[in-house]
């Protein structure tokens, strides 16, 4: 019977990356989460557009910020392409994001 050797715990780098991505996880995704649940009920329900219009905007720039720190995370912590890509949607989906920044940072905490 073969072990694997132990992992060896992760990088400054990678720990470093690791912070910057759950912070931005996190601000997306109550971003987000404003958008959906407090901005389009009251556009489509009450008529007024100013939520939609001041957080949809901040919301898109947030998650171009999102993609960069998900690929900083998984060009620093060598993950496979499918497995970025499929990080980088969760940042699309109300919920997801949170959901996938515990998901993945599980290992990488447990780690350090």
């Amino acid at each position: 019977m073969t072990t694997s050797p132990p992992e060896a715990p992760p990088t400054p780098e990678v720990v470093a990356a690791l912070k910057r991505y759950r912070v931005g996880a996190w601000v997306v995704g109550v971003g987000l989460l404003v958008l959906v649940l407090i901005g389009m009920p009251l556009k489509y329900l009450a008529g007024d557009g100013t939520v939609v219009a001041i957080v949809g905007p901040v919301h898109g720039f947030l998650y171009m910020g999102y993609l960069l720190l998900t690929a900083d995370l998984a060009y620093r912590d060598r993950w496979p392409v499918g497995r970025a890509v499929l990080v980088a949607l969760a940042g699309t989906i109300p919920f997801v994001s949170f959901v996938a920044e515990r998901r993945i940072t599980r290992p990488l905490r447990d780690a350090a």
